[in-house]
């Protein structure tokens, strides 16, 4: 068989997905928080972009023109040559001309950086208080350190008690094998047993262990219960303990049930997670993208805009490149570049918060039982139907609901939260899967914790309400909850 090469026509389609399209998607998946993290930046970086201090004009949001991003024809929906044609037009048609309008020394000295001098103070009143300044918690490792350099130890073992210190997680709990801290800081493995008790030594009591019953034995030995029952129990019986069969600890130690009871109270007290203390991690609080009002027998729907920069281009830039001002070529080739980002980063944004809008307004109409009585009314709901309803695909439904959240008259809730599967009842009805949750996260609230309900008896409550599922359901559901089994809820003191 002979290989030869030529040339072939052939005609196909495809779709192109430009720069500017995908900024676009990308920006209509982003949450509230990244978001505003992008703008901060793209406001950093670009000097042609600035944050207006103004007010934005009102305008309803459905006499906006243009749609969601949806496939192909979102190419339409976004002008890829309007932009460019029209900051084209204001390009000097003659660079060389000698009229000079823009004062770019001024423009510059006006830009200077104020000075980093540290402030002084006349005098101590002057002076800000101690209690207005800010301050930073130390970290887990940062305040084993500081234990460790107020420790008498030699440096050998400070050198690898610093290393089982930075081999610690947020929980407090040691990463690392000592094995692997003996090959990684090449010391003998008794230096490494001997630096791990100098750290497990430390405050919070019970770090730097390697397992949650090493972790809560360190502590009872902290509060001087070596020899107790509490210990042993930990010790001999910790299986035992976590799956509640406190009959059987007690027959196996020859103690009383009550006895038994007291020392798992007392466990119940100690930190499984000693390092939680010491995380820094900073706590987010939702901030709803959009708001249901309701007023009078009607929803009205509302973006939230606060927080979020309203962008605009900056008049210098724009005046510079008008055809009356002179400007180097290059720079204002770059100037264009810069200023056709910052217009195609504006109307991202206001394609973004339109779309957010449109799927909003669907779901209130999909849900408007739910947003009048509560959770118990909640619809089937996919994503197709929402899409069907605003001629958009699946898939811009899918990245408009994900991070977006919504503060209606029933509490604060997910967009994907009023998209779920249906269930058929009794009656030959359909009722929600998540209408199902939750009558069964209140049906375990009402039980008693001393004798918590099985799944099966879930089961047999819910046929009441005329919802028949399967047991094996209500264990899906019960975990999807973070909800433990009936031996788990189980309480006796």
């Amino acid at each position: 068989m002979a290989l030869e090469i030529r040339q072939q026509l052939k005609l196909s389609q495809q779709l192109v997905m430009t720069p500017q399209l995908q900024q676009a998607i990308k920006l209509l998946q982003l949450s509230r928080m990244e978001l505003i993290d992008v703008v901060r930046q793209e406001l950093e970086e670009n000097p042609v972009l600035e944050e207006s201090s103004d007010l934005p004009e009102e305008k309803g949001i459905e006499a906006e023109a243009g749609e969601g991003i949806d496939g192909p024809e979102a190419a339409e929906d976004v002008p890829e040559a309007a932009p460019e044609a029209e900051i084209a037009e204001e390009m000097p048609q003659e660079p060389s001309a000698l009229r000079d309008e823009v004062d770019w020394q001024a423009y510059l000295e006006g830009y200077t950086q104020s000075s980093t001098a540290p402030d002084i103070y006349e005098d101590d009143e002057d002076r800000p208080s101690y209690e207005n300044l800010l301050t930073r918690k130390s970290t887990l490792a940062e305040h084993l350190m500081w234990q460790l350099n107020l420790s008498r130890v030699d440096d050998r073992i400070r050198a690898i008690a610093a290393e089982i210190i930075g081999n610690l997680g947020g929980d407090g709990y040691l990463q690392a094998s000592l094995e692997e801290i003996a090959e990684s800081s090449g010391a003998p493995l008794q230096d490494v047993e001997k630096a791990l008790e100098v750290v497990q030594d430390f405050d919070p009591p019970g770090v730097a262990c390697r397992n949650l019953q090493e972790c809560l034995l360190r502590q009872v030995r902290h509060l001087g219960m070596e020899g107790s029952l509490v210990e042993t129990i930990l010790r001999d019986h910790i299986a035992e303990l976590e799956s509640r069969k406190y009959q059987a600890i007690a027959r196996a130690l020859g103690v009383s049930l009550d006895e038994v009871l007291g020392a798992a109270k007392i466990i119940s007290n100690l930190d499984p997670r000693p390092g939680s203390a010491y995380d820094s991690d900073d706590i987010h609080y939702i901030t709803p993208d959009i708001f249901v009002h309701k007023i009078g027998d009607e929803y009205v729907v509302v973006l939230n805009d606060e927080g979020l920069p309203n962008l605009k281009i900056n008049s210098f830039y724009r005046t510079a490149l008008s055809g009356n001002s002179n400007i180097d070529p290059k720079a204002g080739e770059y100037i264009q570049e810069k200023m056709r980002g910052a217009l195609w980063l504006i109307k991202s944004i206001h394609q973004r918060q339109r779309t957010i809008y449109k799927v909003t307004k669907s779901i209130v109409k999909f849900q408007r039982e739910f947003f009048d009585k509560g959770i118990e009314y909640l619809k089937p709901l996919v994503l197709r139907d929402v899409a069907e309803d605003i001629e958009m695909h699946e898939s811009t439904i899918s990245r408009v609901t994900t991070n977006k959240y919504v503060q209606t008259p029933q509490g604060l809730f997910e967009l994907k939260f009023f998209f779920n599967s249906g269930i058929s009842t009794t009656r030959g009805e359909t009722i929600a899967s998540e209408s199902v949750k939750s009558k069964i996260k209140e049906i375990i609230a009402g039980e008693d914790p001393k004798k918590p309900y099985s799944d099966q008896k879930i089961v047999e409550i819910l046929r009441q309400y005329n919802i028949d599922i399967a047991r094996r359901t209500v264990t899906k559901y019960r975990e999807m909850l973070g909800i433990g089994s009936s031996t788990e809820r189980k309480r006796l003191f």
